[in-house]
């Protein structure tokens, strides 16, 4: 699977803002009934999660909708429109509350580290998307909206609030990948996890018997196991230093206690 195949933006950005915003120009009735921008996105959409995100075009997406390809010129211009659609389409938020966690800013992000890494599993092809520069649709600021709405309360600057977002999202990227990676070299090779790694015992274990890797040697059996959640520890990690983040910029802006200064208004 290719990092980075498409880029986001890479069509017209007036056009897309446009179509993501429904602020243009509806597309008059065409000869197919039913036919709609939605439906167009949402087929591409499972295109693209089947077949990965080189199988999406405007022929094959014409294809499976059973129409000429002329006519979804009609609702949009390209392909390059049509997977900025996509992206607005599988990052819509959830309408639930309780999917952000319990109501702390520590909840709402841990949550949010899990649903993005979902997302990722089910939508393996937003991997091969180059989202550095994004067009932002409803679906995108709807769910930044609820995000900054929960941890602002963190008493961050505005900067900071969003670079924790920036954070979550680029640890979850990277897991994802590998995740997806991982899934990918299997399906390929035919080799499952557990039988390319014991195509490699032998070599291995004369290794660790030499003297040469102590360090390693010493380490219990299952510390390379599959039992350890690598990517529930890691987003913990994350929690806990914004928590020390956090309690000292409390600690900073709170008043100074016992100071033995006195205001007109204090009896002391």
């Amino acid at each position: 699977m290719a990092s980075g195949t498409e880029t986001s933006g890479s069509g017209d950005i007036g056009r897309t803002l446009e179509l993501l915003w429904d602020t243009g120009r509806r597309p008059s009735r065409g000869p197919r009934p039913g036919l709609t921008l939605d439906r167009i996105v949402e087929v591409a959409v499972e295109v693209a999660d089947r077949d990965g995100l080189g199988a999406v075009s405007m022929r094959r997406i014409a294809t499976e909708l059973g129409t000429g390809t002329m006519s979804l010129y009609r609702y949009v211009p390209g392909k390059g429109e049509l997977i900025d659609l996509m992206l607005d389409r599988v990052q819509r938020p959830s309408e639930n509350p309780a999917d952000l966690g319990d109501g702390g800013w520590r909840s709402a992000l841990h949550a949010l580290g899990h649903a993005a890494l979902a997302l990722h599993r089910r939508h393996t092809w937003l991997l091969e998307v180059n989202q550095s520069r994004p067009v932002l649709g409803p679906s995108a600021l709807d769910g930044m909206e609820k995000v900054l709405a929960r941890i602002k309360p963190m008493g961050l600057t505005d900067p900071e609030l969003v670079s924790v977002i920036v954070m979550i999202d680029g640890y979850v990227v990277g897991a994802a990948r590998t995740q997806v990676y991982e899934r990918e070299a299997e399906r390929r090779s035919g080799l499952t996890d557990a039988q390319f790694w014991a195509a490699q015992e032998p070599v291995l274990v004369k290794a660790m018997s030499s003297g040469r890797y102590p360090v390693l040697s010493s380490l219990s059996e299952d510390a390379f196991g599959t039992g350890f959640d690598h990517f529930e520890f890691g987003l913990q990690r994350i929690l806990d230093g914004l928590e020390v983040l956090v309690a000292s910029r409390r600690a900073a802006d709170a008043p100074a206690a016992g100071d033995g200064s006195a205001t007109p208004e204090d009896p002391a």
